[in-house]
């Protein structure tokens, strides 16, 4: 695969300026946010005091302010949610959707074009903006946050590319997208595989939802994961149920091209894989994979 890149428009920047920018995001995000700098980006999400899913996105640093790549749609509810926990921080927040665009580079090549190591999250300085090694996965290569308008410019080494080529790159990996693959004020972040995907600090201080967080982690509640599959026949919408023979084993989540997500008992998928049953989603079949970087 060439190195190219994809614009995604999907993306909006959320940012986070004043001097208690970094003490006001680290009492309420999962991640640890002090480790964020000119060098280094962090993965992270917010969720709410139940530890139930909200949002997630990366933080990088550009000009002394912190900017959170996020979904755009749904950048003015983030921004809102954030809003309420101001209090007399000195804290601005600013949508800078249209000063900013984030774009995906992939494929053999990319980091080292751009001068980056597999470190996830490993961050350098580019064309007035941002570039780094991707915080969840290297494999899904790295993330520009560029001035609108200059990434042509800027990612000259790179080939255009279209969405579903980075689509199935993400499919392939087992990556989720946001609320696409995880369910708003339902979704649990270890179910999703976010604690392998490095959005979770387990040494930092207290944050919004923690406790259910870390219960999960240390009694073992995990029960489901999301995980990528194959799939032979149509593609299934997200949300269809899977079965194994008359009982649910798990959902449908984002999918193209015969690859897709879906969240799963892992109890029912031990016993499709020792008896050799199909896990059924109308007329497909799916064939979960664990990905090499799961540590479940």
């Amino acid at each position: 695969m060439t190195k190219s890149y994809v614009t995604l428009a999907p993306r909006g920047i959320l940012a986070i300026g004043g001097d208690d920018r970094v003490a006001f995001l680290q009492g309420l995000v999962t991640n640890d946010v002090t480790k964020v700098g000119p060098s280094q980006a962090v993965y992270s999400a917010f969720l709410t005091p139940q530890g139930k899913y909200l949002h997630d996105f990366t933080i990088s640093e550009v000009d002394g302010r912190l900017l959170l790549d996020c979904e755009a749609e749904r950048l003015a509810d983030l921004q809102r949610r954030l809003k309420m926990y101001k209090l007399r921080s000195k804290i601005t927040l600013e949508d800078a959707t249209a000063a900013y665009s984030v774009t995906a580079l992939f494929g053999e090549g990319a980091l080292e074009a751009v001068g980056l190591t597999a470190e996830p999250g490993a961050a350098a300085p580019l064309g007035g903006g941002v570039v780094f090694t991707d915080p969840r996965l290297a494999a899904l290569g790295a993330r520009a946050i560029l001035p609108r308008g200059t990434e042509v410019a800027a990612l000259e080494d790179f080939a255009p590319a279209d969405g579903d080529a980075y689509e199935r790159l993400r499919l392939e990996a087992g990556v989720p997208d946001g609320s696409r693959d995880m369910i708003v004020d339902k979704a649990i972040l270890l179910e999703n595989n976010l604690d392998d995907l490095q959005a979770i600090s387990w040494q930092k201080g207290c944050y919004m939802g923690q406790e259910l967080t870390a219960r999960t982690r240390y009694r073992g509640l995990v029960r489901k994961r999301l995980m990528p599959v194959t799939v032979e026949g149509s593609l299934p919408e997200s949300g269809a149920i899977v079965m194994l023979g008359d009982k649910e084993a798990g959902e449908m989540r984002t999918g193209a091209d015969g690859r897709a997500l879906a969240l799963l008992r892992l109890e029912e998928v031990e016993r499709a894989r020792a008896e050799g049953l199909p896990l059924v989603v109308g007329d497909a079949t799916i064939v979960p994979v664990k990905p090499d970087w799961a540590t479940w």
